[in-house]
């Protein structure tokens, strides 16, 4: 029996690049819809939670995800897990894939993938709300497709925004919020805000909105005056639009309807501008079609190292 590859974080981030993975992404939306399912194990505060993903040509995963919070006392993560990617013909395992490196490149890329659509190709003011995890890999996976941006960091906390912009010479902080707003061709919300911090009367005509953080259904980033002004797009109709407060919370209210998500992946050719004055807003969603196309990926690069 052929014996799987094992794939650690830092041998296997050395093989990737940010513009091929968005190419994959793109090119797994061409094959068969993807079907996914999650389940959850509870025991007080911790979870586990297991996402799966079955794409007809690409294979099977399955994400496994601890959340055990009180791992600060630890001084361990939080968040831990790994990845097993199933090969499509046979079922056999081909690869367990370090959790934190299928994580973080499908998260950013998938918002990256919008980008490369929906931005301005001469964007080059990119701010980013939020400073932690997540917000370190947006600046990575941006600077490959918008090489001449410069990123501000705002976050609550304006502290840990200076720690994450002195690691960049290409970022800064962004002290007030509504002025970095008003000048910036990108905007990347990656908190885990349960109250809009973006409003939408900041935004600028030509402005390309990043939605990222909110991944429950009482979580928002942005306000309803943001969806309003914009277009809107998402990764996965199927994993945004009932589950996540973002779209779930003001399509409830009457604020906007399914019918004004111009569409997601499976229509990736509808992604466009209409103008270089049109506000695009995508929400990233996630979801274990996403992980398996990445894995995928990940585990392609591996092999040709």
């Amino acid at each position: 029996m052929t014996t799987p590859d094992i794939i650690p974080f830092t041998e296997g981030e050395a093989q990737l690049d940010w513009l091929g993975l968005t190419d994959a992404i793109a090119e797994g939306h061409d094959l068969p819809k993807a079907e996914i399912a999650d389940s959850f194990l509870y025991r007080r505060d911790d979870t586990l939670l297991n996402r799966a993903a079955w794409i007809d040509g690409l294979g099977l995963a399955v994400k496994s995800a601890t959340i055990f919070p009180g791992n600060a006392a630890h001084n361990l993560p939080a968040v831990n897990g790994g990845v097993c990617l199933y090969a499509d013909n046979t079922g056999v395992l081909d690869a367990i894939v370090d959790f934190h490196l299928v994580t973080k490149w499908k998260t950013a890329g998938d918002s990256l993938l919008a980008a490369r659509h929906l931005a301005r190709p001469d964007s080059n003011n990119i701010v980013i709300l939020g400073a932690g995890t997540v917000a370190e890999s947006l600046v990575e996976a941006y600077s490959a497709a918008f090489p001449d941006a410069r990123f501000h960091i705002w976050n609550r906390t304006p502290s840990r925004a200076d720690d994450l912009a002195t690691r960049f010479e290409h970022a800064s902080v962004a002290t007030d919020l509504q002025s970095a707003v008003a000048e910036a061709d990108i905007v990347c919300c990656a908190t885990m805000s349960t109250e809009p911090v973006l409003k939408g009367e900041w935004l600028q005509p030509g402005t390309h909105v990043d939605l990222i953080g909110a991944y429950r259904p009482d979580m928002r980033e942005a306000d309803d005056t943001a969806l309003t002004r914009a277009r809107i797009f998402v990764d996965s109709l199927d994993t945004t639009i009932g589950h996540i407060g973002e779209l779930k919370d003001p399509i409830a209210r009457g604020v906007i309807s399914e019918a004004d998500i111009v569409a997601d992946y499976y229509d990736l050719a509808r992604f466009e501008r209409r103008s270089d004055d049109d506000i695009t807003l995508f929400k990233n969603g996630g979801g274990a079609h996403l992980d398996l196309m990445v894995s995928r990926y990940i585990l392609d690069r591996w092999r040709a190292r």
